[in-house]
């Protein structure tokens, strides 16, 4: 069984939506509490967040629209963006996220993630352009195979890996089902798929790859959402 994400980027305290992390494409579409809060009564149990001024800027940007969120609603929330170093995690904690996510400084210190992992509820973000690991917000390519860092995780206390083909974020394309699997199976994590989510069809197709692969996960579902491609009810009550 997957697990649905609905997603919210935050750009200034509001939910936008970015067409392959371009902030030049950013639109607007309304108030994140609201829509998380729409989120749970239609059955969503977690909400994917990214702080996209945070991604942006090196640390989080957008606490008091977190604090919203969890204060007023049970929806469990993870979210990335801007999280550098303990004492982020720890201030999102006492708002009460649920999971952390590391990208970024994953990447550059990956002992800071795996140590981070082994007190407090960790995901992995890895984001790849051409297959290989994009930081800071997306805008800088390193020399590492987006498949060889998620086996990075494979042997620690890391909770999940969200894996984004950036060529398909925004774009309705439909997710990059391989390349979600082979992240799944290099790491060997409960693995949430992200990137480009159209339809259904979409879903079953990940759905049946991740069965046949005996793999754990989810996937994240934004600007589909957003556009009105799916149901998002009806998507919930499919799973």
């Amino acid at each position: 069984m997957l697990e649905i994400f609905p997603a919210i980027d935050l750009n200034n305290g509001k939910a936008v939506r970015l067409h392959k992390g371009e902030i030049q494409s950013a639109i607007t579409y309304g108030d994140p509490y609201e829509f998380a809060k729409y989120f749970e009564k239609i059955g969503a149990k977690w909400l994917h967040i990214v702080d996209l001024n945070g991604a942006f800027q090196g640390s989080p940007q957008n606490f008091e629209v977190i604090k919203k969120i969890t204060t007023h609603t049970n929806i469990r929330v993870q979210i990335g963006g801007g999280v550098r170093t303990e004492e982020h995690i720890q201030a999102y904690l006492k708002l009460g996220v649920s999971r952390i996510i590391l990208g970024s400084i994953a990447l550059q210190d990956q002992d800071f993630a795996i140590k981070m992992s082994q007190k407090y509820p960790i995901a992995i973000g890895i984001d790849a352009k051409n297959g290989k690991v994009a930081i800071h917000g997306w805008q800088k390519t390193e020399n590492i195979l987006a498949k060889d860092f998620a086996t990075s995780f494979k042997n620690t206390a890391v909770e999940a890996i969200i894996c984004t083909d950036i060529s398909r974020d925004g774009t309705l394309n439909g997710i990059n089902i391989p390349f979600s699997v082979e992240i799944a199976k290099q790491s060997n994590k409960y693995c949430i798929a992200s990137g480009g989510f159209n339809n259904i069809e979409n879903l079953k197709l990940l759905q049946q790859e991740f069965a046949q692969h005996k793999i754990n996960g989810g996937v994240i579902i934004g600007k589909a959402f957003y556009e009105k491609q799916i149901d998002l009810e009806r998507v919930l009550q499919t799973i």
